[in-house]
């Protein structure tokens, strides 16, 4: 009896690979990645450097899983703590079977008028490149808002400053594109196993993520240099066996006492508007009712101390 060509066909291979998405600050990493895995891991917010730590994301199909490091902005660094926001970027190239650079193309065409600085925006993106070590793939976030005829000329110039598989225009907020990065980020994973449970999005630990909401919140609110010299740290984090409200203990780090009267604000509704908003986030993580408590501690030069930084998991 014959068989039909279809029954001879080779199953399609199983793809696994760590991907590391790298970029300068504000591309849209985060948002990427929390599309991807159709739930809030990384925290976002519309200033640059939100993202401290490396966040690793596992997005698993039915016939891959992509390991996603989203990774602090690339960034000139001076103070110890932006010093190792870079390090974890840069480090994280050496773990990665495959590169995912996420440029924002709207800041990059908002210099086409001063050529100067445009010329030095591409150098900086040459500097990362040269640190790239495996295949990688760019896309040009926030395509939504430029017009193509805009768009082709920066494709164009970003495949003169590194041999890239291919180049993918994308709108990581809208939808736009993101399913054919995926499948393009797929088709260049290697070959491998599957190495985690398919219900597993993170290895962040819920504490972690609490932390990173609670801070997201403070960036939201506040202003200037508020946002960058707090710190979130989980004190405790205790459930309820009777199936009571998760009660979080949690303090936020600032360097001055003029930050701690900020956070706090006039007759504390400042503090009171940031914790409401984060048990929102955090009742949605957890799925289930929870208490924060928020005490607010000044440790001055916290962004130089490395204990800190180390409990901070930098």
């Amino acid at each position: 009896m014959k068989t039909s060509p279809m029954e001879h066909s080779a199953p399609k291979a199983y793809r696994s690979g760590v991907v590391a998405v790298i970029g300068p600050p504000n591309a849209g990493k985060s948002t990427l990645l929390n599309r991807y895995l159709e739930q809030k891991i990384a925290i976002v917010t519309p200033l640059p450097q939100t993202t401290r730590n490396r966040i690793l994301g596992i997005v698993t199909g039915a016939d891959y899983q992509m390991i996603m490091l989203d990774t602090p902005g690339l960034h000139k660094a001076k103070e110890m703590i932006n010093q190792e926001m870079v390090r974890i970027a840069m480090d994280t190239l050496g773990e990665a079977d495959l590169v995912l650079f996420l440029a924002d193309a709207q800041a990059v065409h908002a210099l086409a008028g001063d050529k100067k600085r445009l010329e030095k925006r591409y150098a900086e993106f040459t500097r990362y490149f040269s640190k790239i070590q495996c295949p990688a793939i760019l896309a040009l976030n926030k395509v939504d808002q430029l017009a193509k005829e805009e768009l082709l000329p920066m494709m164009d110039r970003f495949t003169n400053l590194h041999p890239f598989c291919t180049v993918v225009p994308i709108s990581a907020l809208e939808g736009d594109g993101t399913d054919t990065l995926l499948q393009t980020l797929v088709e260049h994973l290697p070959v491998g196993p599957q190495y985690y449970p398919d219900d597993i999005p993170t290895d962040a630990t819920e504490r972690f993520i609490v932390a990173e909401l609670i801070r997201e919140k403070i960036f939201l609110r506040t202003r200037q240099e508020i946002p960058y010299s707090t710190a979130v740290l989980i004190d405790s984090f205790k459930e309820n066996p009777q199936g009571g409200p998760v009660v979080i203990h949690a303090t936020i780090l600032v360097e001055r006492g003029s930050q701690k009267g900020i956070i706090i604000g006039k007759q504390g509704k400042m503090l009171g508007e940031i914790r409401e908003a984060a048990i929102k986030e955090i009742e949605k993580l957890l799925c289930c009712k929870a208490q924060l408590k928020l005490w607010i501690k000044v440790k001055k030069k916290w962004t130089s101390n490395e204990q800190i930084l180390r409990e901070l998991g930098m």
